[in-house]
């Protein structure tokens, strides 16, 4: 998606941005490339800095429920210190590495609702102006495509994916939010388990995968939540269907494993990144995950597991599309939203 729009804060006259962004998808830790193409406006301007911003729409918890809004979770400097002349064009190339933390937004070509953009900012004679988000797909990483596919071998299906604004503790996250797959469970499971929560905290020498269970209450007892994490190398080779099995039967039989309060525990840091934006809704930005979080339904709520993945089949034909157009409303209808320096 390109977009362009005359510098609104400079004023009339001013250059335009037509930023581009590599039409495949990246991968988390991987190289985005693009060019941010620049026309000069009725007069000679001195370019200071061009950065682009990667941003994320987030889910917060608070005590007034639960509100969207923007995390700027990294920065990149691509150019700057030069003049444009007038109606001069004027082209930057860039490459930059992703964070190994961000998420994933499609698996298989399936989108899952995770809204992630690229926004430009320009700074001219000590003006800035932000650019409209340009989507920014990532794809999963070969280690994440597999343990996501050995869910959908042993019947578990998607759900909903959203990012979460909050630390888990004990891990060794580094963005201010995290990513979670809700999975529904498969047959064997399901008079044990409500679902199961998928988070991928990636690194350069692998990534922890910490699994949530919402796990349903017996007679005369209550449903309580188990969380445990395991670490898994970029090139391991395993049986996955065997491991993630045994993963998901020590959530079942050790609930006291890792308690809701000990793994999103309270006293999480939250000294990553941009402080969070609201959007659309208002409430606090603070997130202490120190009880289970349900997550609610999002874009990507529908979308079913096919039997040899969770990402192959789509309810109706229909899912994918409404997802897509979701997105592209929300990227089309964000100035509204957002938050300034």
């Amino acid at each position: 998606m390109v977009f362009k729009r005359l510098l609104g804060s400079l004023g009339v006259g001013a250059p335009t941005v037509d930023t581009v962004l590599q039409p495949e998808p990246v991968l988390p830790g991987g190289t985005l490339t693009g060019q941010v193409h620049l026309k000069g406006g009725q007069a000679d301007f001195d370019i200071e800095h061009i950065t682009l911003e990667l941003v994320a729409r987030v889910e917060a918890e608070h005590e007034d429920g639960e509100s969207e809004g923007f995390v700027v979770f990294d920065r990149f400097t691509v150019g700057g210190g030069f003049r444009l002349g007038a109606e001069a064009s004027h082209s930057v190339p860039f490459h930059v590495t992703l964070p190994w933390e961000t998420p994933i937004t499609e698996l298989y070509g399936q989108p899952l609702g995770i809204v992630l953009g690229v926004r430009t900012e320009l700074a001219v004679a000590g003006a800035k102006d932000k650019g409209d988000l340009d989507p920014l797909t990532v794809t999963a990483l070969p280690v994440q495509e597999a343990v996501l596919e050995a869910f959908g071998q042993l019947g578990f299906g998607f759900k909903s994916a959203d990012l979460e604004y909050g630390h888990i503790g004990g891990t060794g996250q580094q963005l201010p939010f995290y990513q979670e797959i809700e999975l529904a469970p498969a047959p064997q499971y399901a008079h044990q388990l409500n679902e199961v929560e998928v988070t991928f905290l990636t690194g350069p020498g692998g990534l922890e995968v910490v699994l949530e269970a919402d796990k349903r209450g017996g007679f005369l007892s209550s449903g309580q939540d188990a969380v445990t994490r395991f670490a898994v190398g970029h090139h391991d080779v395993r049986d996955w269907a065997a491991e993630v099995d045994s993963w998901v039967r020590r959530l079942v039989e050790h609930r006291a494993a890792y308690g809701a309060g000990a793994a999103y525990g309270a006293g999480a840091a939250y000294g990553h990144g941009a402080p969070f934006t609201d959007h659309g809704q208002h409430g606090h930005g603070g997130h202490h995950h120190d009880e289970h979080h349900r997550s609610g339904p999002g874009a990507g709520t529908a979308i079913a597991a096919g039997a040899a993945g969770l990402a192959v089949g789509v309810v109706g034909g229909m899912v994918a599309a409404e997802v897509v157009d979701e997105v592209g409303d929300f990227f089309e209808g964000d100035d509204e939203g957002e938050g300034e320096d």
